[in-house]
């Protein structure tokens, strides 16, 4: 009767377990493709500020960094702009994403919405310290899928949402299959051993 009972917890246990490889088995191949992306968007975000500039720019060091000797932030604006415009392109847009202020270094970085260039200038002068193009805004904007809902212009980031909570969920899954794919057969053969 016990060895029965034992033989049937066996095949309970197999059977789970098979589910399990197959569950891990097809999520891995079903996205494979965006874990790939993941891991190599990741690490290059991980390595950003030591890639000696490449991947993004190094903080210039402006004249001031007493904020009562700097130009107001709307006429830093403008002259960047007029940067913008003149050193790069006159059909660049000049929404503004972000205004970076950078107290500690004397200087403020402004981020553009709809291209990757960035513009570094010192806050006290108004001088150009350097144009940069955001290339990890660009590794970001892979790693999240936000690129797709700037592509297709969605209101309100659902694609980067979707994304990012199948991609979780998923990452949950392998972890939890993976432990058991790992422990399960340990476990059975501690069952076989002690029975």
């Amino acid at each position: 009767m016990v060895s029965m009972a034992k033989n049937i917890s066996r095949k309970k246990q197999a059977k789970i377990l098979r589910v399990f490889r197959k569950v891990h088995r097809a999520t891995g191949a079903a996205l494979f493709i965006f874990f790939f992306i993941i891991s190599i968007t990741g690490l290059l975000l991980g390595w950003k500020k030591h890639s000696g500039g490449v991947i993004l720019s190094k903080s210039y060091t402006g004249t001031s960094t007493e904020l009562r000797d700097w130009l107001p932030i709307d006429s830093l604006h403008t002259l960047a702009n007029t940067y913008l415009l003149e050193s790069i392109s006159k059909d660049l847009s000049t929404e503004i994403d972000r205004i970076d202020i950078r107290k500690e270094k004397g200087m403020v970085k402004f981020i553009y919405a709809d291209h990757l260039w960035g513009l570094q200038l010192d806050g006290t002068t108004g001088k150009l310290l350097h144009i940069e193009q955001r290339y990890s805004d660009l590794i970001e904007q892979l790693h999240d899928g936000s690129i797709l809902d700037d592509y297709l212009g969605t209101s309100n980031k659902q694609i980067k949402v979707f994304y990012t909570s199948i991609m979780g969920l998923a990452l949950l899954l392998f972890t939890i299959t993976g432990f058991w794919l790992w422990y399960g057969p340990k476990r059975m053969r501690r069952n076989n051993t002690n029975a």
